[in-house]
């Protein structure tokens, strides 16, 4: 019998568990996909634009009428004509949400999702009314999907993971998580300017990215920052103590020794 010895074995297994937060995330979004769904039946066009301007993420809804909840609510909105765009969401939460609430914790991790997803809508309406201030009009055209909070949890993901080797259909090919995330900024960070899918909010996406790796990062900037000032206050006080002793240097003492022979 020949010797097996140097066979490599590979195991691919598929895990279906999902964690308590990502649960509910995923059936509060299919469930307000549903409602958009009975709104645009039977309510027709004008009754689901109406709740688009009203809970999706409009510019113009924001800061001149302070709509401030809208940052949230387009979160959980999904396009009704084109169910994909619930799917892969909902998938890619499933896939990559599960890693960190394991890691985090249910809190934390949902935390963390709004403040991604938020932030993402935040930055995507300071941007779009930078032209209203310039004059040329505010946006009206409603933002929806949770892309911003998933893109948040893959640049997570990138930076607590980075060598965790993922599946991209249908490269047949497993992919370090870090050059995935790296590879789906550069794309999206070229979206930004014009490039790509005019339907994809593109900026929403790099918002999500940027608002999560510098919430995982706050700590090194913080101790960099007070490590800085700490060493410029050395260097201040340093330079007066130079200062002051070269001053007094041949000033006589204040308080002479007596020493009795």
């Amino acid at each position: 019998m020949a010797s097996r010895s140097t066979v490599r074995s590979y195991r691919v297994s598929f895990d279906f568990y999902i964690t308590p937060a990502v649960k509910w995330l995923v059936i509060a979004n299919g469930a307000v996909f549903l409602l958009e769904a009975f709104v645009s039946y039977f309510g027709r066009e004008h009754a689901y634009t109406w709740l688009l301007k009203w809970f999706g993420l409009v510019p113009a809804a924001v800061i001149p009428l302070l709509r401030i909840w809208q940052p949230f609510t387009y979160l959980f909105l999904h396009d009704v004509h084109y169910v994909w765009h619930l799917i892969v969401n909902m998938l890619m939460l499933w896939m990559f949400g599960r890693e960190l609430e394991i890691v985090w914790g249910s809190n934390r991790f949902l935390r963390y999702y709004f403040l991604t997803g938020a932030g993402a809508g935040v930055i995507n309406v300071l941007v779009k009314t930078v032209p209203a201030l310039m004059g040329h009009g505010y946006s009206y055209v409603p933002t929806i999907g949770a892309s911003g909070a998933i893109f948040g949890i893959m640049i997570a993901c990138a930076i607590l993971f980075p060598d965790r080797r993922v599946y991209i259909l249908p490269i047949p090919v497993p992919i370090k998580m870090r050059t995935v995330v790296l590879v789906m900024a550069l794309i999206t960070f070229l979206g930004t300017f014009g490039l790509g899918d005019d339907k994809v909010s593109h900026l929403c996406h790099l918002g999500g990215m940027v608002i999560g790796y510098l919430y995982l990062r706050r700590d090194s900037y913080l101790y960099r920052l007070r490590n800085e000032v700490s060493d410029w206050k050395y260097q201040r006080n340093r330079k007066k103590f130079e200062v002051f002793v070269n001053k007094h240097k041949n000033d006589p003492p204040s308080r002479p020794d007596r020493w009795v022979n």
